[in-house]
């Protein structure tokens, strides 16, 4: 996942939530219900099943799901010669999508998009998606989907500690404790909390390791605090520019952005793991267009995507597939952080709890903890 720069981003901020609720409405205003429409209705079809219906149709589109994310180069390669679809894309973010899924509904030209999880009940609520479970349903966590199958949760990110081992003496941190011990011998970066979503996350998955959730982010906050006061946190962002030029010696990031950087910088220099205390888990979601003007094409991505070969594919892109069942390549596998460390992540359960404390951090961020910053 090497565009992080960009689709990181889709992990939202409250701010875009609100210009998205105001967009929608706007988008939505004087339209009818034309254009496009919706598969098939009756039980769940399968892959085979989809293949003549989707191959009539002949194309898929796409939004929000680029070559260089996810891997996603590979699992539209396959869709296009196993089934015999074109297909084409145009990145956006999450928010973006679903404005345009709405904005065009007389006259639709995208069938499937991806969104951070956050954004799966607000694609439902603005009545843009249409349902569609496939025959993986039941190994997908009520957590990771709409209880329709309005959305479905294909692949994980959660936070991780990215460590550079030129700069780090000795092992590598491996927990939150292990963070607070530095002593001075580096610095943490976390990044722009006050902005940046991944940044919030890690503040909530610093929360939740002690004893909080996403309705009490304080636990995060006192962490952070005792981090600052200590002189532990670093003033440089995270970005891959700063991470290249040896100017972040320790960061938090989601997973796959730590494993992309580490495979893109040198695998030797660099070290990715999750906190043991425990961290925050969050993901993203396949959304149908509604009004898609290729929907069984949608319906068969969809049922790709969660097939084992669309899971690996998603894995290859340093993703962690959604189903458990799958058997990942050993040297796929190998390019992962252990699945093991990963047995104190937790979700988010309530986002719109989430929402209204993400409002609240950047003010307690700023009066308890970065004025403490050195």
């Amino acid at each position: 996942m090497l565009k992080a720069a960009s689709r990181g981003k889709r992990f939202v901020t409250i701010a875009g939530m609100a210009v998205l609720s105001l967009s929608l409405v706007l988008a939505g205003c004087g339209k009818s219900d034309k254009g496009g429409g919706e598969a098939e209705t009756g039980p769940v079809k399968t892959l085979e099943e989809l293949s003549p219906l989707a191959k009539k149709e002949g194309k898929v589109i796409s939004v929000g799901m680029p070559d260089s994310w996810a891997n996603w180069k590979d699992t539209w390669d396959q869709i296009t010669s196993k089934y015999g679809l074109e297909h084409s894309d145009t990145d956006m973010g999450s928010a973006d999508e679903i404005n345009k899924f709405a904005a065009e509904k007389n006259k639709p030209t995208a069938d499937i998009g991806d969104v951070g999880i956050a954004f799966g009940p607000v694609a439902v609520e603005k009545g843009v998606t249409q349902p569609y479970k496939t025959e993986y349903w039941d190994e997908v966590p009520d957590w990771a989907k709409d209880k329709d199958g309005h959305w479905m949760v294909a692949y994980t990110g959660s936070m991780s500690i990215l460590c550079n081992k030129d700069l780090v003496k000795g092992e590598c941190p491996k927990s939150w404790a292990d963070l607070e011990q530095a002593d001075g011998k580096y610095k943490i970066s976390v990044g722009d909390v006050i902005g940046a979503a991944q940044a919030q996350y890690a503040v909530l998955a610093a929360a939740m390791a002690h004893g909080g959730d996403e309705g009490n982010i304080q636990p995060g906050i006192d962490y952070f605090k005792k981090l600052a006061e200590k002189g532990l946190l670093s003033k440089v962002d995270v970005t891959v520019a700063n991470i290249q030029k040896g100017e972040v010696a320790v960061a938090l990031l989601w997973d796959f952005n730590s494993l992309g950087y580490r495979d893109q910088l040198g695998k030797d220099k660099f070290e990715a793991n999750i906190p043991a205390e425990g961290t925050v888990t969050s993901g993203y979601a396949t959304i149908i267009n509604k009004y898609a003007p290729h929907p069984n094409a949608a319906k068969l991505a969809r049922a790709y995507i969660f097939s084992d070969e669309g899971q690996i594919n998603l894995a290859k892109g340093y993703a962690r597939p959604i189903r458990k069942s799958v058997k990942l390549p050993a040297e796929v596998e190998a390019n992962l952080i252990a699945l093991d460390q990963y047995q104190n992540a937790k979700p988010v359960n309530d986002y719109k709890v989430w929402e209204k404390t993400a409002k609240e951090l950047s003010a307690k961020w700023q009066e308890e903890v970065q004025i403490n910053i050195k």
